[in-house]
C-alpha cells in the first residue's frame, strides 16, 4: 500500500510539473488573425475595398471591466504584407469627444483624452512590460508611443517615431466612424514577419464626452486602464487563404 501510494504521490507532481513548464496553447478567444497580402495598397478606411474583404475580424463587445457594451461593438480587421501590419477599426458611437483643432500633420500627444482607437503591440515575450502604442481618431490624428512600464512617468516615449500611417472618416448619419493604420513591422519586431509569427496584441476604444464617457476593451483588463499587458491577446500572421 505504502508503495502505490508513493507511486500515486510522484505521478501528481510529473502532472504538475508538465503544467508548470508546458506552454498552455492560445484560445481561440483571445487570438486576433491578419491575413496575408500580396502586396501593400494605398491606406484606405473603406471596409468594402478589397483589401479589407479577406480578414478574420474581431469584436470589442465591452468594457475593461467585462461589462457588456452593445451600442458600440467594434469591429476589427487586421491584414499584413512583408513590410507592414494593417489595422482597420470600425466604431459604431452615440456621441463623439472630439479635439477642437486637429492637427494630422503632427503627432498629438495625449489623444487619448478625445475619442480614439488605440493598438498596443509587443514582441517581446520575456518583458511583456515593453510594447507599442499606436493611436488613430475619428479626425484622422495620431500619436505612437514606446512605452516601458518600468519607466513611469517616461517623458520620452513620445518622442519615439515608428513611421506609421493613419486614414480616418466620420459617418455622421450611420454614427459609425472608421480609422485604419498603416505600422511598419521594423518598429515593432525584429524579426522578419511570415506566417506563423505571432505577437502580443491589446485592441482599445476611448468613446465619448466625460460624463458618459466608456473604456473599451477587447480583452477585459480587470481595471480602469488599458496598459495591462497580462491581458492582452495573441496576434497571429496567417498565410492569404487560397
Amino acid at each position: 500500500m505504502r508503495h502505490l501510494q508513493l507511486a500515486l504521490v510522484l505521478a501528481a507532481l510529473t502532472v504538475a510539473s508538465q503544467a508548470q513548464t508546458t506552454p498552455m496553447p492560445s484560445s481561440p478567444d483571445t487570438t486576433f488573425t491578419a491575413i496575408q497580402a500580396s502586396k501593400d495598397v494605398p491606406l484606405t478606411a473603406d471596409p468594402t475595398s478589397d483589401f479589407w474583404k479577406q480578414t478574420k475580424p474581431v469584436f470589442i463587445t465591452g468594457d475593461t471591466l467585462g461589462n457588456p457594451v452593445p451600442s458600440h461593438r467594434t469591429e476589427i480587421r487586421a491584414r499584413w504584407t512583408k513590410d507592414n501590419l494593417y489595422l482597420l477599426y470600425i466604431s459604431p458611437y452615440e456621441e463623439l469627444s472630439l479635439k477642437p483643432s486637429p492637427d494630422t500633420v503632427n503627432e498629438t500627444n495625449r489623444l487619448w483624452n478625445w475619442d480614439v482607437a488605440e493598438a498596443f503591440i509587443g514582441s517581446d515575450f520575456q518583458n511583456i512590460r515593453r510594447y507599442k502604442e499606436f493611436e488613430v481618431s475619428p479626425q484622422g490624428e495620431w500619436v505612437d508611443l514606446d512605452i516601458d512600464l518600468d519607466k513611469q512617468g517616461n517623458h520620452d516615449a513620445v518622442k519615439w517615431n515608428s513611421g506609421f500611417k493613419v486614414s480616418a472618416r466620420i459617418d455622421a448619419d450611420k454614427k459609425i466612424w472608421y480609422g485604419a493604420m498603416q505600422i511598419p513591422f521594423a518598429s515593432i519586431d525584429t524579426r522578419p514577419p511570415v506566417a506563423g509569427n505571432t505577437l502580443r496584441i491589446g485592441l482599445f476604444r476611448c468613446q465619448g464626452p466625460t460624463a458618459t464617457r466608456y473604456l473599451l476593451s477587447w480583452q477585459p483588463t480587470g481595471t480602469n486602464r488599458f496598459h495591462v499587458p497580462e491581458r492582452f491577446g495573441t496576434l497571429l500572421l496567417a498565410a492569404a487563404s487560397k
